[in-house]
């Protein structure tokens, strides 16, 4: 009777939660409480974060506000952080704008990223003014603590990371490196954490009785859970905790698996958003898989191979989850993981907290973490065992996911498994489309020719680097090959390039290069005519070290049934019309890439080749009226143009006389249409844009 009970009590849970659940869904649909067009707005600071010479507050007002706002020496640096403190009221004033959306195929969306997190503007910052100092205790607690991990000289930014959950102070670089060899879960506040930090408080007050160990616990966790902004997976480790320890004393009602999913249901019912955060899916789904399988863990009386079977469930568990955010799985993170959660559990965030009170141990931390770094370093170089997988989408990922339940109950649903990795691995060789992708990198070029099946992958050009420089305070830098032509590659499925092609040794155009050949295999690479300058020279001593041949001044590429054509092998003497100007045509359709090949080129293109009625121009130097002359333009005819430019560059790209020039043609931007996807097929080719063209058809 009691147990029918417990069942009608849980069904009731159950069915009044996924209730409320489906309602606060369907009531998720929040608007901002501004205009936009608001130049002054007051509330008070609920963090502040420098990075080099941005400072960037969440300013709590009516609603969050991110402001951001550059300051011009160390001096100005050291007086904000010295008078504006955490819950402190000030006014900031500036001009408000949505966040940007992504403007590359696939990749990362801050806007929507944003949103999910309430905050719907963004302030460029003109000023600054404090009106109120905060008096609020709790503020005041955490930016004692914030003050005394930035006292400390040498391991600040681990400090930050293990006790703050805050990682915006370790290197892009490094935490890259964590990610890529599968331990990046480490630098999260997670059940580790708050597990150890209940051991040590129960350890402090093993002479007090159960009940006030456990109200002084959990006064102590909802302070710390303020600390570090309510963490949403130390919210999840502390309410998972909380769950098993009523369970204890309630003749265990809930079993493990339940209290996982009553976990997360709560979590989501806090804030419908969180069901996007991707810290919570890989707590959620860890959790639930090795409650799953924890018999088949616990029967393992070896250590070293119970540690084995908790690292490959964990695995396996997260495998199509890192698939759908990052792309790239490494094998060798199952053994790594053997290696590094004990370091991080037993030795690392221990001695964090130990120097937290202790500055003593400072250096001694940060001598440890280099280790840890020279040993995550050398790890990530091994590249035998790293799968790169093409973008998944959502339904993919839940079919992998029922795949896994079913190999719960049944073995052999592994063998589906890893045929559905395979199928997937290979994805590219069933695309029977040919594609053609413009890339927006700004102000620079980069373009890529897929052919149908894998049968030859192209990229012409990589843009550069974007950086924005302040003396005294360093660089704020934006590598595109690491943050977007990698990624987008990857991605798209690509594992090789058959050619780089640089139309011409300019660092927009050829700037992340050394980065391209570093992270795929590259069969050949093919430079413009004239002379190498120091930025060829310095990919050449690559590409001789990595033994990639290298061509220049060629006329024609044989690439299986299709031709690439280079135009321009005279040299001119300069590295602009020295572009290389590619001419291909693709299932009978026209394509011209100009490169930054200026007037006199063009005239000579068109005396020499016979190049009317071109379907889809690349327009020459980002629209510059130093190409796409009158002449050039009526002889090609084509019938769209695509110019790569920057947004608001400084160079006042495209030209207007060069926009009414090309008005005959549908003219695509990447600074307002972001980047462009040709379709070819035997139907014919299809345009996409990744920021839709409103008005137009």
């Amino acid at each position: 009777m009691q147990s029918k009970n417990i069942l009608k009590f849980k069904i009731l849970l159950y069915f009044i939660l996924v209730l409320i659940l489906i309602f606060r869904f369907i009531t998720n649909n929040y608007n901002s409480k501004y205009s936009g067009l608001e130049t002054k707005i007051t509330g008070y600071v609920k963090s502040i974060n420098f990075n080099n010479s941005k400072l960037e507050i969440l300013l709590i007002a009516k609603e969050k506000i991110l402001v951001n706002y550059y300051v011009d020496t160390i001096k100005e640096k050291q007086n904000i952080l010295s008078n504006i403190k955490l819950g402190d009221y000030i006014t900031v004033s500036g001009v408000l704008s949505e966040a940007p959306k992504n403007s590359n195929f696939n990749m990362f969306n801050y806007k929507e990223y944003l949103k999910r997190n309430n905050i719907y503007y963004i302030m460029k910052s003109k000023s600054i003014n404090k009106v109120k100092t905060n008096t609020n205790i709790l503020y005041n607690l955490k930016q004692k603590v914030i003050d005394r991990i930035n006292n400390l000289k040498y391991s600040k930014s681990y400090v930050y990371s293990f006790i703050m959950g805050d990682t915006n102070y370790i290197s892009d670089e490094e935490l890259e490196d964590y990610r890529n060899i599968g331990i990046s879960h480490l630098f999260a506040i997670s059940g580790m954490h708050i597990s150890l930090i209940i051991m040590l408080l129960s350890k402090l007050l093993i002479k007090t009785n159960k009940y006030i160990r456990f109200t002084i616990t959990s006064i102590f966790l909802l302070l710390y859970l303020f600390i570090i902004d309510f963490s949403i997976t130390a919210l999840r480790a502390c309410l998972f905790t909380l769950f098993l320890t009523l369970n204890k004393n309630t003749n265990k009602i809930f079993t493990s698996i339940e209290i996982v999913i009553i976990v997360f249901l709560l979590l989501v019912i806090y804030n419908p958003n969180n069901i996007y955060n991707m810290g919570l899916q890989i707590s959620i789904i860890v959790s639930f898989f090795l409650v799953l399988f924890s018999k088949n863990i616990n029967n393992k009386t070896n250590k070293l191979k119970k540690l084995l079977n908790i690292s490959y469930i964990s695995f396996i568990s997260t495998l199509p989850i890192m698939i759908y955010y990052f792309n790239t799985v490494n094998i060798l993170s199952i053994f790594i993981n053997i290696l590094f959660v004990p370091l991080v559990s037993y030795i690392l965030f221990p001695l964090c907290i130990v120097t937290f009170i202790l500055p003593i141990f400072d250096y001694i931390l940060y001598f440890l973490f280099n280790l840890f770094y020279l040993l995550s370093n050398n790890l990530n170089n091994i590249n035998f065992l790293k799968l790169s997988f093409s973008n998944m989408n959502v339904f993919i990922c839940i079919i992998y996911y029922l795949v896994l339940l079913m190999y719960y109950k049944n073995k052999h649903a592994l063998y589906i498994f890893i045929i559905m990795l395979f199928i997937h691995y290979n994805i590219i060789y069933f695309n029977s489309n040919m594609y053609i992708y413009f890339f927006d990198v700004g102000q620079g070029d980069s373009m890529l020719i897929m052919l149908p099946h894998n049968k030859g992958n192209i990229l012409i050009d990589t843009g550069g680097k974007n950086n924005y420089c302040i003396s005294e305070l360093g660089c704020n830098t934006y590598s595109l090959g690491e943050k977007l032509i990698i990624p987008s590659l990857k991605k798209l499925g690509i594992k090789h390039l058959d050619y780089l092609i640089l139309t011409h040794g300019d660092y927009d155009h050829m700037g992340e290069a050394i980065n391209i050949v570093n992270n795929f295999k590259v069969n050949k690479v093919i430079f413009n005519c004239g002379e190498f300058n120091e930025l060829e020279q310095e990919l050449i001593k690559v590409l001789n070290k990595k033994k990639i041949p290298y061509y220049s001044c060629i006329k024609k590429l044989n690439i299986y049934d299709n031709k690439l054509y280079f135009l321009n092998n005279k040299d001119y003497g300069n590295e602009n019309d020295n572009s290389s100007v590619v001419y291909t045509e693709l299932n009978k359709y026209k394509f011209l890439f100009v490169g930054d090949a200026g007037v006199e080129v063009e005239e000579d293109l068109i005396e020499k080749y016979n190049l009317q009625d071109i379907d889809i121009l690349k327009v020459g130097h980002h629209g510059s009226k130093t190409s796409s002359s009158k002449n050039f333009i009526d002889e090609i005819n084509p019938k769209y143009s695509v110019v790569s430019v920057g947004k608001n560059n400084r160079y006042g790209h495209p030209n207007n006389t060069v926009l009414d020039t090309l008005s005959y043609s549908k003219i695509y931007r990447t600074d307002q249409d972001g980047s462009v996807e040709v379709k070819i097929n035997k139907k014919g080719y299809i345009i996409t844009t990744c920021i839709p063209q409103k008005g137009k058809i």
